[in-house]
């Protein structure tokens, strides 16, 4: 009995064993014409074993490379692709670069400092004004996420000037909704109109109500009942 332990290494598990051992058996072969017809045979078998493959786009081109990575390289046939090597299939792609942005205000991030840079390459006056509005809200709406309050306008001025040097003023004054969490303060007094609600209402009343209304209805019952044999 063959065991998993005795056998050799399975290069693709998608394929399964007895297609790695076809393919042993065809670099075992010394004719080439017989070896090119295995080949061919391979590669539809492996086709109709995997036909998801189907899907992708040069599905025999990616056969043709399984049937050559699960010969460890070593058959030689004629293929209609480009025959891959081991560094080909195995290279490992180049790292790529990470952009570092190092922000100078964490709370105002990157991107307002391109468009500050944008506004002060800007030469026309009304646009070069609309750039200074537009910032110093995003400025405003910035600060209070960050730091959960409001700010006055001359802070998002002077925080302006120290950026651009004094080069950009806004002339509007951003107004900026500050955004409260009232979802505690709703529950509290939801719980308050409930409790409210409920001690009002008067048990002994409520139990004398029910209690005598159920001997009541039970000495009716039994009034009108009429007794069967």
């Amino acid at each position: 009995m063959e065991y998993n332990t005795t056998r050799n290494h399975l290069i693709i598990r998608e394929y399964g064993r007895h297609i790695q051992k076809m393919v042993e058996y065809v670099l075992t072969l010394e004719d080439r014409e017989k070896r090119q017809k295995n080949a061919y045979a391979l590669i539809e078998l492996m086709g109709f074993l995997n036909p998801h493959l189907k899907n992708v786009e040069d599905f025999r081109h990616k056969l043709w490379d399984h049937l050559f990575l699960i010969s460890d390289f070593k058959l030689d046939v004629d293929s209609p692709y480009p025959i891959p090597t081991r560094e080909t299939l195995k290279a490992k792609p180049q790292q790529l670069a990470y952009p570092k942005r190092y922000p100078r205000y964490n709370h105002l991030g990157k991107n307002i400092e391109i468009v500050i840079d944008k506004a002060l390459k800007e030469e026309d006056s009304e646009k070069r004004q609309g750039f200074a509005n537009a910032i110093a809200y995003y400025m405003k709406l910035t600060y209070s996420n960050w730091h959960k309050e409001l700010v006055h306008d001359d802070n998002i001025q002077t925080e302006l000037s120290a950026i651009t040097k004094g080069e950009l003023e806004f002339n509007n004054r951003p107004f900026i909704k500050h955004r409260v969490d009232t979802s505690r303060e709703e529950f509290v007094s939801n719980v308050g109109k409930y409790r409210k609600n409920f001690g009002g209402r008067n048990r002994s009343q409520g139990r004398d109500n029910q209690g005598g209304g159920g001997r009541d209805n039970r000495s009716n019952r039994n009034k009108f009942s009429k007794k069967r044999y």
